[in-house]
Formats: C-alpha cells, structure tokens, sequence
C-alpha cells in the first residue's frame, strides 16, 4: 500500500516542504539542566552499519482517534451524515501505531489544507516490548 507525505504533491511533482513545514522540522533546542542540547548535534555514528539494510522497508504507519463498540443494527442504521460518539475525549492524545503496534502518542495539526501528527511522546521501550507478547 502506498503512503502519502505531507511533502508529496500530486499537481506540482515536487516533494518539497513548504515553509511552514521546514520550520517543523527544524531542530528543537532541550533545555538539559545548564546546558542546551540541539538535537541536530546528535552523533548518530554509533549506528550499527548494518541497520541501512532496513532503512528501505515500507511500514504501515496508522493514527487512532478512538473507538467504540456497536451491535450490527446500529451500524446497519448509519447513514450520510450519523455521527458516530467516540469513547476518547477530545483533549486526549492521538495513539499513533506502526504495523499495529503502539509506538506513540500525538495531537492533531494542521498545515494549509493538510493534517498532520506532532508527536508528543514515544511509548518506552519497556512498553513497546510488552506490546510485542
């Protein structure tokens, strides 16, 4: 299945990011303790060499706004227009799920005519491998 980006345009052909989106994606500066850390200024060498063999398998990458359990004749009875009540509330996070595993949390953005996920936290490691059972 393939997937859409926020820089991918069908009209114009080029997978530039407009303004807006290249100052999302600017580095963010941590305050940590007396010192500022740039995430830019992260030394990534340490990567195993052999993990760019994976760096060009395709992922399904999904976003759940909530759910909510119906019996079939209420489903049945939905039509153009039925509004369909959430069991989230609206202030909650986002859940974001790569390949059906719960990998982090998120909130809505908007940008021009597009929407979009700003991650807000990524699920520990602890969690993630007790995902995996």
């Amino acid at each position: 299945m393939a997937t859409r980006g926020f820089g991918d345009d069908e009209d114009s052909g080029s997978g530039l990011m407009d303004e807006e989106l290249e100052e999302l994606a600017k580095p963010k500066k941590k305050k940590t303790g007396e010192m500022d850390l740039d995430i830019g200024d992260l030394n990534f060498e340490a990567t195993p060499k052999n993990l760019d063999l994976l760096m060009d398998v395709p992922l399904d990458v999904s976003v759940r706004l909530g759910h909510v359990r119906m019996q079939i004749r209420d489903l049945l009875k939905l039509n153009k227009g039925s509004l369909v009540e959430l069991e989230k509330e609206a202030d909650e996070p986002l859940e974001v799920y790569v390949n059906d595993r719960l990998l982090a949390y998120g909130e809505v953005v908007m940008i021009k005519d597009k929407l979009g996920i700003r991650i807000t936290d990524i699920v520990s490691l602890a969690e993630r491998l007790e995902n995996l059972r």
